[in-house]
């Protein structure tokens, strides 16, 4: 939330360690989305409706610039309801303290509906007819559902006959997301925008698989019912913001540039004790601006423009060959906290490999598993080895593959963490990938890489396909971290242009 020239964070944390349970809203607050400052808690647990947990939501500013925060309440019953806060003094534009009217719940399950699984509100948004809407994510046995609520004063809420959406066999859709994007340009919109010229964004957080998945669509305000585009997939084959370690996105849409910004949770992939040693588990992603792709089928997201601030010492590459099975190194910069934006040249498509019938069934991460960077192509794979050691016994790939299926070719990007340190124990380490839709014709495709210690966000195709992975070398840390570009295909691929850059520490790391 972006409020008297304050950028707001809200987040679930643990105050007592760095395991689940004891869950408040946290606070953090910056003024360029880099530097942030942790406030007191928002909200704790106190009263009858929240006294089990205060569990996600989300916040609207209301006319006259009134912040107000809808949040999912676990109450003395256990039942998931829905209650809201207001600042307990608006002309703070921190907000340090906020106030539990006595009048919650505002919105309870009711006989039809899972109490247990009946939670994250998002943010309302205004319509011409008098009522504010929001939506709850929920699920009816394997349905999942997105709940849609009408209130003409934010405190008396209806349940609308129909859901908005839902889809059988999807499980409980968490931290439902629902938002206009313009149709042209990049510009975002505010959640209430209804100017005519605008496509809509359904997110749900698939408690099943812990991905975010999204359609685009058309909301029909009429009806309140929400249709995803035919060519939109929904469900668990469906679009998704992240392919990788990423999960209970949230967007907000910002005055201040007007752009439509995403916020993602990294969890950690190493194990309880491990995080109970280091103190804490989980980070936020960096920020993303998110807008429709021209071709209106799926987004576009890019790191906020303010992470260049961070930008140290840079490096650039241009014109160099990667032959069959060459690495080069990237010298010169901190390779365990690096910005790498690279574009590579294809000089023919013509040794893409066959893409084999059988894989069809495949998703992409598994298909990433079996043919990983060591297994040698045509056309890839090519692209980056992050966090690598100098005998690159550990490195965190993040490459291109790219096939021929019929008449058109196939790009699978992957951030393979399989090879990412030589711990063998209590690690997920995932081959997370996805297809990359994306133009060949000019033969060049870009990536962009955050290298931050254990995180690494990659953004294929200027955004088109996006994959975060965390990971732990115990060789490739800190100074002794390298940064290498690589192909393994028959194919020679070269670098057109690479830039590096070391990037710095934020002055105020939300202490």
């Amino acid at each position: 939330m972006y409020y008297k020239g304050i950028y707001h964070l809200f987040y679930q944390y643990n105050p007592k360690g760095a395991v689940w349970g004891n869950i408040v809203w946290a606070h953090s607050v910056s003024k360029d989305l880099i530097n942030w400052e942790a406030l007191e808690p928002a909200l704790y647990p106190s009263k009858p409706f929240d006294i089990n947990g205060c569990w996600s939501g989300s916040a609207t500013v209301l006319p006259g610039n009134k912040p107000i925060i809808l949040y999912t309440g676990i109450d003395y019953k256990k039942r998931q309801v829905q209650n809201y806060a207001v600042p307990a003094n608006p002309s703070d534009p921190y907000l340090r303290k906020w106030i539990k009217p006595d009048n919650n719940p505002v919105v309870f399950p009711g006989p039809d509906v899972n109490a247990s699984a009946f939670r994250d509100p998002t943010t309302a948004w205004w319509s011409n007819d008098g009522h504010w809407r929001m939506l709850v994510g929920s699920r009816r046995k394997h349905r999942g559902i997105a709940y849609l609520y009408r209130s003409r004063d934010f405190m008396k809420w209806t349940k609308a006959k129909h859901p908005i959406h839902s889809l059988a066999n999807t499980g409980m859709w968490e931290c439902p997301d629902f938002y206009p994007v313009s149709i042209s340009g990049k510009n975002g919109l505010d959640t209430s925008f209804a100017g005519g010229n605008e496509k809509f964004v359904l997110k749900v957080s698939l408690d099943l698989t812990r991905y975010d998945y999204y359609t685009t669509g058309t909301y029909n305000r009429d009806k309140d019912r929400y249709v995803p585009d035919k060519d939109s997939v929904d469900g668990w084959r469906g679009l998704r913001y992240d392919y990788g370690n990423f999960y209970a996105s949230k967007t907000f849409f910002d005055s201040r540039k007007n752009r439509r910004i995403l916020w993602g949770w990294a969890n950690e992939s190493d194990s309880t004790f491990d995080d109970m040693a280091k103190g804490w588990a989980g980070v936020q992603t960096i920020p993303r601006e998110v807008w429709l792709d021209g071709s209106g089928k799926q987004l576009l997201q890019w790191p906020i423009e303010e992470l260049e601030t961070l930008r140290g010492k840079n490096v650039h590459i241009s014109n160099q060959e990667l032959k069959k099975g060459h690495h080069v190194e990237v010298k010169g910069v901190t390779a365990a906290q690096a910005d790498v934006e690279v574009t590579f040249k294809l000089p023919s498509l013509d040794k893409a490999e066959k893409f084999d019938p059988s894989w069809k069934n495949l998703d992409a991460e598994h298909l990433c598993g079996k043919i990983g960077s060591k297994v040698q192509g045509g056309v890839g794979p090519f692209g980056l080895l992050t966090l690598a050691s100098k005998n690159l016994e550990e490195f965190t790939p993040v490459f291109f593959r790219i096939f021929k299926d019929g008449h058109k070719h196939l790009v699978l990007m992957c951030s393979d963490a399989s090879s990412s340190t030589l711990k063998t124990e209590g690690l997920y380490k995932p081959s997370f990938a996805g297809f990359v839709n994306v133009d060949l014709s000019d033969k060049k495709l870009s990536l962009r890489s955050l290298i931050d210690h254990s995180v690494v966000e990659s953004f294929g195709a200027g955004g088109k396909t996006c994959i975060t992975s965390r990971v732990y070398p115990t060789l490739a840390v800190f100074d002794d971290a390298h940064l290498y570009a690589f192909n393994n295909g028959t194919e020679t691929v070269t670098v057109e242009k690479l830039n590096a850059w070391s990037m710095k520490k934020p002055a105020k790391m939300n202490s």
